[in-house]
C-alpha cells in the first residue's frame, strides 16, 4: 500500500467471538417521546474484530478471521462481508448475532451507541475456535479486540496471550477493564487503550501528553512490548522499548467515530507483520484512523484516505 506495506507480512489472526451487524441512523434531532425521521440509514458488518479484518484487507495485508456468528443477522453479517473479507473462519451457533446502533444527532452533532447482546457459545464450539485461531497465529500476529459474551471469563484473553507466547505467537490486545488488567500481566506484543480506559484502568486522571507517555512506560516496563494510546483530536502515542513517539491527528469533518480505533490497530499490526518501524507505523494508524472518522456509519477509510493522510502526519519523539 502506497510502498509502505511492501513485501509479505506474517500470519495475521484475528479473532471476532462477538461480532454484530451495525444499525446507523442519521437525525436530525432526538426528541423526547416523539418519533425521529431518520436522513440516512446504513447496515455494516461489525464488531471489533470484524473491523480489523475489514481494515486489514484494506491495507492489502492478508489475515484470517476466526468468528462467531448465528441465526438470520449471522447470514446478513455474511453478506455484508462478502466483497470486505476474503478469509473468514466461521462457527455457527444457536441464536442470533447482535445488532449494534449508532444514532447520530445531526444538531448539535451529537453520537449515541448501542450495543447489543450476542448469542451464547457452546464450550466444544469455543475450543475448536480457539484452537484453530492459535494454530494460524503462531509464529505471526494474534489479535484479540473487541467485547465478550457475558457467559465468558473476563481472563479468556489473558489466557489466549498465553498460549500465542507459547506457540511464538505476539499477540495484540484492544479492550478494557478486567479484561485488558488480565491481558498485561499475561504479557501481550501490544496493547491499545484510548485515554479514557488507560484512565479507568489505573484510577487516575491524565490531563497531560506527558502523564500519558509516563504511564505507558510504566506498563511497558511490565512485559508489554509496545503500549500505544489513542487521544481523539490530540492523535495517538507509541511507547515500545527504543523510544515513545506521539502523532497528532490531521484535522477533518468527523462524521462517525465508530472503527477509528479498529483501524489503528489493523494498521499497526499490519505495519509489524511487515517489518515495518514503530514511528512509521503510528503515522499509518493515525493515517487510517483519520479517514474512518471522516466517513459515515461505521464506514472505514480508504486506500485514497491514507494516501492522502499519511504524508500529512508527522511524529515526534517525547524520549520518555
Amino acid at each position: 500500500m502506497m510502498g509502505v506495506l511492501d513485501g509479505d507480512s506474517l500470519p495475521i489472526g484475528v479473532l471476532s467471538l462477538n461480532p454484530a451487524v451495525d444499525m446507523t441512523y442519521e437525525i436530525p434531532r432526538l426528541l423526547q417521546d416523539q418519533k425521529a425521521h431518520a436522513v440516512a440509514t446504513r447496515f455494516d458488518p461489525g464488531g471489533n474484530g470484524i473491523n480489523v479484518g475489514r481494515a486489514l484487507q484494506r491495507l492489502e495485508t492478508t489475515s484470517r478471521n476466526h468468528c462467531i456468528t448465528g441465526g438470520e443477522i449471522g447470514l446478513l453479517l455474511k453478506r455484508l462481508l462478502q466483497d470486505q473479507m476474503e478469509d473468514m473462519d466461521c462457527e455457527e451457533v444457536p441464536g442470533e448475532t447482535r445488532i449494534n446502533g449508532t444514532f447520530i444527532e445531526l444538531s448539535p452533532h451529537v453520537q449515541y451507541e448501542v450495543s447489543g447482546i450476542g448469542p451464547d457459545i457452546p464450550p466444544l464450539q469455543l475450543d475448536a475456535l480457539l484452537r484453530r485461531f492459535v494454530a494460524y497465529s503462531a509464529n505471526g500476529f494474534g489479535v484479540l479486540t473487541g467485547s465478550l459474551q457475558q457467559s465468558l471469563s473476563p481472563s479468556l484473553y489473558a489466557d489466549l496471550v498465553r498460549r500465542l507466547n507459547e506457540v511464538g505467537g505476539r499477540a495484540v490486545v484492544d479492550t478494557h477493564d478486567d479484561a485488558l488488567c488480565d491481558a498485561i500481566d499475561a504479557r501481550p506484543f501490544l496493547i491499545k487503550p484510548n485515554r479514557f480506559e488507560l484512565e479507568t484502568l489505573l484510577g487516575i486522571k491524565l490531563d497531560s501528553l506527558e502523564r500519558v507517555a509516563e504511564e505507558a512506560r510504566k506498563l511497558q516496563r511490565q512485559g508489554v512490548e509496545y503500549v500505544c494510546v489513542s487521544m481523539d483530536g490530540d492523535g495517538a502515542l507509541l511507547v515500545g522499548p527504543d523510544n515513545s513517539y506521539h502523532a497528532q491527528a490531521p484535522q477533518v469533518m468527523v462524521r462517525s467515530s465508530v472503527g477509528a480505533g479498529d483501524s489503528m490497530v489493523a494498521a499497526l499490526v499490519a505495519a509489524f507483520a511487515h517489518g515495518i518501524e514503530a514511528p512509521k507505523a503510528l503515522r499509518l494508524g493515525i493515517a487510517c484512523a483519520t479517514g474512518t472518522v471522516s466517513q459515515p456509519g461505521t464506514e472505514l477509510f480508504s486506500a485514497r484516505d491514507v494516501g492522502r493522510y499519511f504524508n500529512d502526519v508527522s511524529v515526534k519523539c517525547l524520549d520518555i
